[in-house]
């Protein structure tokens, strides 16, 4: 599978609902239903439609996943439940290594895979919040690479 970068269009504000719903589904079963229902809605009509992200696309120009990033913060990167293990999170963090020798992230302490990927991909633990920041109790690792 050929994975390019670009930036995100409105149009893409569809399909990154679909990928940031799969990807929480299939990596966040931490969260009670009523935090899950509180942070879709919040996700679906106040963070998506504002941001600009950067999409990895398929050969045919559909979305696997997006990275939203402030900086050398990165803010959010979800892949779809289905595009998991084909190399769009690595290429998206291999793009945001290009454009900040020096990335930071925040990654929820209860997502195993999530806290695994960032390692693997070099990132280190320099701190730990017992709360998001929401401030409700779902610890969050702060990672830093580079």
């Amino acid at each position: 599978m050929t994975i390019s970068i670009r930036t995100s269009r409105p149009s893409d504000f569809p399909r990154t609902f679909e990928i940031w719903r799969s990807a929480v589904i299939a990596t966040h079963d931490f969260l009670t239903p009523e935090d899950f229902a509180t942070i879709e809605a919040l996700v679906r009509d106040q963070y998506l439609p504002a941001a600009a992200f950067w999409i990895a696309a398929d050969e045919n120009d559909q979305a696997l996943g997006f990275m939203g990033m402030s900086d050398a913060q990165i803010d959010s990167l979800f892949v779809h439940a289905q595009a998991r293990g084909a190399g769009v999170g690595r290429s998206l963090i291999e793009h945001a290594m290009s454009l900040h020798p020096v990335l930071t992230v925040d990654v929820n302490e209860q997502n195993a895979s999530g806290a695994g990927f960032y390692q693997r991909m070099g990132f280190d633990v320099v701190g730990r919040s017992p709360v998001d920041d929401a401030g409700r109790s779902y610890p969050l690792l702060h990672l830093k690479r580079g």
